[in-house]
């Protein structure tokens, strides 16, 4: 599971970078444009998603160590 994660992580942070690089910052609303920063947004709510997994894995991990 860990290992998914990481590479899950990559691939949002890979999204990110190429969506940032289609950006038109002259109109960023307009076009493509639009389409690459809802692609930055879903790409940040991944990345924000899977750290919250990855501390909860290890919160429930110490759990079961204690009992």
């Amino acid at each position: 599971m860990k290992t998914l994660i990481y590479i899950f992580l990559i691939l949002a942070t890979g999204l990110l970078v190429f969506n940032l690089f289609h950006i038109d910052f002259e109109a960023p609303l307009e076009g493509d444009s639009f389409a690459a920063v809802v692609g930055i947004g879903a790409s940040m709510c991944a990345i924000i998603l899977l750290v919250i997994l990855q501390l909860a894995l290890k919160i429930q991990k110490k759990i079961k160590n204690q009992s």
